[in-house]
């Protein structure tokens, strides 16, 4: 998904004339075959850190006359096609990660990946969104990361609008998904937009099942094991919508036992929800994952983290059924950014092993709790003001006013 193209390397500089010399000394019978008379070509100007006009694409092209081109150009369908590559080193690149320097390259192209993929699947032409649907390339990567493929049966426990479930059909595997919110998995917005809509929309399998559940009272059967393959998801962690679980007012205020819903009710009964905090949610997520994977299976999810010098939030949640093979870090802003998680099932689930998960689980409890009573909490970090100097002045107060500070959560 993240790789645009496969090249072989003819050269590369610091300069244009750096670039010529490291091209003119790479070997002719490597090059010669892509040049003859009887081939098309096209030569493409890409950058990296700014925009190039198309008279500075024209002028790069004009500048590579000493490599001996001696067949005709085609720019919709040429046997070869030719990349010219440039890094910007200027101190504003457009919010990418810092160019130590400049660098050129020249190469042909091998071989291209299918990026039309995440056009096709953008989220503002899909038939039915929620306020915290996955963006289309994140929902591939996730998918990747799991190793979707077909005869592969994924879960997703926080389903929402189905955008996690929809990359992983799109590769060939079934899937199935849960959530909290009756709503959402059996109501949408109505019968032509609502999750089972979004697959019909791609013309994909449909799901499985989608099933009204709740993360922490899961609804399988006891002794039920190993079903999933993978589990993909995107637990809330409180920063557009917090996470909820089964519970509410009449729990809470000591009612004994849950309450019965009229038969003339139940139709349309919304059962009653209580928060869910981030550390207890990763914990019946990796309970849940270490009860109902495959040995090998992979549970791949997102888990934030702040990015202040001073954060205490610096290891992740661990369970001894997982082995953490991958992180992958995506900076949501300069406070705060979220880790995509990758965990294969090395051993079977056991009651022994359930309780040293639960002891894990208390020790990282606590260490998440002393991170929330420091101030340094995901919300405060999103929305609080960047620099706060307390002072009379009116108008620096407006200004210091919680304000959101990510794009993409």
């Amino acid at each position: 998904i993240l790789v645009k193209g496969i090249y072989e390397l003819w050269g590369e500089g610091g300069s244009y004339e750096e670039l010529e010399e490291a091209v003119k000394s790479y070997p002719d019978e490597r090059k010669l075959p892509y040049l003859g008379s009887e081939s098309t070509f096209k030569i493409t100007v890409d950058s990296f850190g700014k925009v190039m006009s198309l008279l500075e694409q024209n002028e790069r092209i004009r500048g590579l006359s000493y490599i001996p081109f001696k067949g005709r150009v085609n720019l919709k369908n040429p046997d070869h096609n030719f990349w010219l590559m440039e890094t910007d080193d200027t101190a504003t690149n457009n919010g990418l990660p810092p160019v130590a320097q400049r660098r050129i390259f020249f190469g042909r192209e091998v071989g291209g990946a299918d990026r039309k993929l995440l056009p096709t699947y953008q989220l503002k032409s899909r038939n039915y969104l929620g306020p915290t649907a996955m963006d289309a390339e994140m929902a591939f990567l996730m998918a990747n990361q799991a190793q979707a493929a077909p005869g592969k049966l994924v879960y997703d426990p926080f389903v929402g609008t189905g955008s996690i479930l929809v990359s992983a059909a799109h590769f060939g595997a079934m899937t199935m998904g849960a959530d909290i919110d009756i709503r959402v998995v059996r109501d949408g917005r109505g019968p032509d937009c609502n999750v089972w809509s979004n697959f019909k929309q791609y013309g994909l399998p449909m799901p499985i099942a989608l099933l009204r559940a709740d993360n922490n009272l899961p609804p399988w059967r006891p002794g039920l094991k190993e079903v999933f393959d993978a589990i993909i998801c995107d637990p809330p962690y409180g920063v557009r919508a917090g996470g909820r679980k089964s519970g509410g007012r009449k729990l809470l205020k000591g009612v004994i036992g849950p309450y019965t819903v009229p038969d003339d009710k139940r139709a349309d009964h919304i059962p009653s929800t209580a928060p869910y905090s981030l550390a207890e949610c990763v914990h019946d997520l990796l309970d849940l994952a270490a009860r109902m994977l495959v040995i090998g299976g992979r549970l791949v999810f997102f888990y934030p983290v702040s990015r202040e010098e001073d954060s205490c939030e610096d290891h992740f949640p661990e369970h001894p059924c997982f082995e953490l093979v991958a992180t992958s870090e995506q900076i949501l802003s300069s406070r705060y950014s979220r880790v995509l998680l990758t965990m294969v099932k090395t051993s079977s689930y056991t009651e022994e092993l359930a309780l040293a998960a639960w002891m894990k689980h208390l020790e990282f409890k606590e260490n998440h709790s002393k991170w929330l009573e420091e101030g340094n909490n995901l919300h405060s970090s999103v929305f609080s003001p960047a620099d706060v100097h307390h002072s009379g002045d009116s108008k620096l107060s407006k200004e210091s006013k919680p304000k959101y500070r990510g794009k993409y959560v």
